[in-house]
């Protein structure tokens, strides 16, 4: 399968990456991964022109900044949006029948929430640009190494999450925290799926790709 990913040097992406590699894997990324797949390195606003002429099968995107990283709400958007977005748009032009992006529990775009509001505006802009299936994950509370641009109140939620995991129960647990790691397998195990529409994964539905697949709500 002909798959190209962006997203890869982050905590789901380099999860994924090596769950991937024997495909026809092609990475666009800011920075190189150091991994040895195939790369093509460039700015975000690069990377549909770098696609010009590439045949692809599926695209994926576990693209995402943080507010430290970013410091504003147009440099936020301009990443977990925009680059998304016209990312997914030069995949569907290279022939991308499948598209598989990492979004937020929550995502709604008349959300009174800035963030969710942009992450479902994001759902939408994707959901119109014609992939044959597109599968949209909202996991809750991302756990694994990230580093020190994870914000006070992340890095809280964390640290509790054995103890609020336990709390959220029934439909309450797409709130719960979810290892990054859980995320990429069931990505990996999306690219398998041939079923067309569009479908959202909550953290219920995520795992149980990871356990060997599983339709979802």
């Amino acid at each position: 399968m002909r798959i190209v990913l962006v997203g890869a040097t982050g905590l789901v992406g380099s999860k994924l990456l090596p769950l991937i590699r024997n495909h026809d894997l092609l990475v666009l990324t800011r920075r190189p991964t150091g991994t040895g797949v195939a790369e093509r390195i460039a700015a975000a606003v690069e990377w549909p022109r770098l696609l010009s002429g590439t045949s692809i099968d599926a695209a994926v995107s576990t693209l995402g900044t943080t507010w430290k990283m970013a410091g504003s709400w147009a440099e936020f958007e301009r990443v977990d949006r925009t680059a998304v977005v016209e990312f997914a748009r030069a995949a569907r032009d290279g022939g991308a029948s499948q598209l598989v992006s990492v979004s937020s529990v929550g995502a709604d775009p008349d959300s009174n929430n800035r963030y969710l509001a942009l992450k479902g505006r994001t759902e939408a802009d994707l959901a119109g640009i014609g992939f044959a299936r597109l599968d949209l994950l909202r996991p809750g509370l991302l756990r694994g190494e990230r580093g020190s641009d994870r914000p006070f109140l992340e890095r809280f939620g964390i640290a509790i999450s054995p103890v609020t995991n336990l709390l959220l129960r029934g439909r309450r647990d797409r709130f719960a925290a979810i290892d990054a790691a859980d995320v990429a397998c069931a990505i990996a195990a999306l690219l398998k799926q041939r079923e067309p529409g569009v479908f959202v994964h909550h953290n219920r539905e995520i795992k149980g790709w990871v356990r060997g697949g599983t339709k979802t709500e």
